[in-house]
């Protein structure tokens, strides 16, 4: 099976697939939502699921694999390291832009360091910007308005999502870069949060799909209808 990173399908925007020179491709929210999803899926096995619990520690949108069905798995474990309670770090490991400015103080990488980096990977789902692309600047602005986060929205995306569910999601991120760690929840909790949000948007097709087929029913009905009375007016 072939795998194409996070990174060149969101940022480079590298067609994933057999897609035409003159069809643009890029990801949908749904899709965003689900690969969201794979990834704390994916964070949570190491955390809550390994024994004894693995620390990622290079947690970012180049690591994070997609298959042709667009489902993401975590990879690179290069700098994995098992968590030891007495665990100490000779010099900063990981990748600028995505690593948690408490490890860059204190030279110690927890869990909630992995949450962390994963908070600035779902803002660039959000907004398909790299952190090298100052994306936490544009967080920052957009935190200082209510709607700010619809002003970073990946603009592909505007009018095919639901604005809500992407604040929403925008909240879990937020919550991922607490600037103190006891404040940052837990991999099993974001999940959580992110499944509910899921869960929300297929809730909304099934209710469009529902709605979309009783209108083509009517439609349906009424040419019946129109059919009949102009069969009948010829027999006249």
């Amino acid at each position: 099976m072939f795998f194409f990173s996070l990174f060149n399908s969101l940022i480079l925007n590298t067609p994933v697939g057999h897609v035409s020179d003159d069809e643009e491709q890029f990801l949908s929210w749904e899709e965003r939502i689900q690969i969201a999803l794979d990834i704390s899926h994916g964070i949570e096995y190491l955390h809550e699921g390994a024994v004894p619990p693995v620390i990622h520690r290079d947690l970012k949108s180049a690591n994070i694999l997609l298959d042709h069905s667009m489902r993401a798995k975590v990879a690179d474990f290069g700098l994995s390291k098992e968590e030891v309670f007495d665990e100490r770090s000779s010099g900063l490991k990981g990748t600028y832009g995505y690593i948690d400015p408490v490890y860059i103080s204190t030279n110690k990488f927890t869990m909630k360091s992995d949450i962390y980096s994963f908070g600035i990977i779902i803002f660039e789902l959000i907004t398909a910007i790299h952190p090298h692309q100052n994306l936490m600047e544009y967080v920052n602005l957009a935190g200082m308005s209510p709607d700010g986060v619809d002003e970073i929205l990946d603009k592909r995306l505007v009018g095919e999502c639901n604005i809500a569910d992407v604040r929403d999601l925008a909240t879990v991120a937020h919550k991922c870069l607490q600037k103190f760690q006891r404040k940052r929840p837990s991999i099993g909790e974001v999940s959580q949060a992110i499944l509910k949000i899921k869960q929300r948007c297929l809730a909304k097709e099934d209710t469009m799909s529902i709605e979309v087929s009783r209108v083509l029913t009517r439609i349906e009905d009424q040419q019946v209808e129109l059919s009949r009375m102009a069969s009948k007016k010829d027999v006249e």
